[in-house]
């Protein structure tokens, strides 16, 4: 580990910048071994279920994968900080992969002896650098996608998950987690975000039927909504544009339950469309409850149906969670559903856990409660914490704005 650490760290992520994408890893592994003596270079990316992390590798499904549970490399990407164990006369680093607080998985490299700080600050580095190589040859390569699989999904799945923004997101203003069961045969729930200077809007949808029918119905809805949403118009708009795209495919004989909300990152203000079957909860002050909006028509049942928006205000601490009927409607081993009460203490239970870690907690539970077995519909939970407004993104939106007007012509 000798030579200028700043030259160090230019020549590795030169390397990963400069390698095709299915060599991301081979690449990483000769920089790390010709700069710091590494030995074992390895990436395990978390599996759709967030259950294991399987390594990469050039033939997929051909190691046994490391459980989450009650490993140290488990316990780096639950706790999203490094892990260090004995590894013969060496040292093995376990380093979170993470993309803006989107969990893909772990780094291993183990070196011949331990080194300081610094260098583990940098090493660190280069398992965020790696993560957002591979977050972009994910475009190119199926490597890293195959790697993420315990067993094959189903199409519906394969078309769900390609859908989602990603699992997680955090920003100085918010954290953001969400989880789909049965991970590798999900059909019809989904949930979608995205973030600009001021504002963050987050859609939690569940479109009806099963299967790949379903996924279809879902996708249509989730890319009506989005193609409005980026047309800059406002959410009640949005939802009646997607409603008529839904119709005028389905003609009112598939709908799908919608609940639209955006953020405003400046004040915290919410602005809500409930069109359909997913809930909230918000949890502030240490006491859970469902909110209740006024409920409107699903998307796509009628034509030319209308949506009205409504308010409420987001303050510092607040989480909020939003499920869907797959998981406030689980029936219990006796046929109990699992409700409102049983949800609200889900909640509590899981209050000490950061936002992309309750949307599996609460799925565990829910799976507990079924005693193991096969889920009726599938599930969806979403997890926002709020951290507080930001007063500057009234700033940056000005900004923005007036280099948008200087630049017309």
């Amino acid at each position: 580990m000798e030579g200028n650490p700043v030259d160090r760290s230019l020549a590795v992520e030169r390397v990963l910048r400069g390698v095709q994408p299915h060599a991301l890893l081979d690449g990483l592994r000769a920089a790390l071994s010709e700069h710091f003596g590494a030995g074992t270079v390895e990436l395990l990316m978390a599996d759709y279920s967030l259950t294991e992390l399987r390594r990469v590798t050039v033939l997929p499904y051909t190691t046994e994968p490391m459980p989450v549970a009650d490993t140290a490399a488990g316990e780096a990407f639950t706790s999203q900080s490094a892990t260090f164990e004995p590894d013969g006369d060496g040292i093995r680093a376990n380093l979170p992969v993470t993309v803006r607080g989107d969990r893909l998985g772990v780094l291993v490299v183990t070196l011949p002896e331990e080194p300081e700080p610094p260098v583990w600050a940098e090493l660190g580095r280069f398992a965020e650098a790696l993560g957002h190589e591979v977050f972009v040859a994910d475009r190119d390569t199926d490597l890293y996608v195959q790697a993420r699989r315990s067993s094959r999904l189903t199409l519906a799945a394969e078309m769900q998950w390609q859908l989602l923004p990603g699992r997680a997101c955090s920003r100085p203003e918010f954290a953001l987690g969400g989880q789909l069961e049965p991970a590798y045969a999900i059909y019809g729930d989904c949930f979608d975000w995205s973030a600009s200077a001021r504002t963050l809007a987050v859609t939690l949808v569940n479109g009806m039927g099963e299967g790949s029918s379903a996924a279809l119905l879902t996708n249509l809805a989730v890319n009506a909504l989005r193609n409005a949403r980026r047309a800059g118009i406002p959410l009640d708009a949005q939802a009646e544009l997607a409603d008529q795209a839904i119709y005028a495919q389905h003609r009112g004989q598939e709908h799908v339950a919608t609940l639209l909300l955006e953020f405003d990152l400046a004040t915290g203000g919410i602005t809500a469309v409930d069109a359909g079957s997913p809930r909230l909860w918000r949890l502030r002050d240490g006491k859970a409850e469902r909110v209740h909006f006024d409920e409107q028509l699903p998307l796509g049942t009628f034509e030319d149906t209308s949506y009205t928006a409504e308010t409420l205000q987001a303050l510092p601490g607040d989480r909020f969670v939003f499920v869907s009927d797959g998981v406030y409607n689980a029936a219990g081993p006796h046929g109990e559903l699992y409700g409102d009460r049983e949800l609200t203490q889900a909640i509590l239970a899981t209050t000490d856990l950061p936002a992309a870690h309750v949307p599996s907690a609460v799925l565990t539970e829910l799976h507990d409660r079924r005693d193991g077995g096969l889920a009726a519909d599938d599930a969806m939970v979403v997890c926002l914490d709020w951290f507080g407004s930001n007063p500057s993104a009234d700033r940056e939106s000005d900004i923005a704005s007036a280099l948008t007007d200087d630049t017309k012509i």
